[in-house]
């Protein structure tokens, strides 16, 4: 099972660890940021130099979210 948390600041960060840990649950938090493989970096780098040399236009973004809906559903 997988559960998501929205935390609103370092405190309630700080109190959900340690009642982890005081539960001795097995958990693996995440950093704040996204770590990308490096076939994502490339992605991002040719889709970047397409679009400044004019060879392709901006994506929808609808189809962006869309996208991430089924990566991250």
């Amino acid at each position: 099972m997988t559960v998501l948390v929205n935390l609103h600041s370092a405190e309630e960060e700080r109190e959900l660890l340690e009642f982890l840990d005081k539960k001795k649950y097995d958990y693996k938090a995440t950093p704040d940021f996204v770590l990308l493989t490096p076939e994502q970096g490339d992605e991002i780098i040719r889709r970047d130099n397409a679009f400044a040399e004019g060879k392709t236009g901006a994506r929808n973004w609808d189809d962006i979210v869309r996208e991430l809906e089924n990566v991250y559903r």
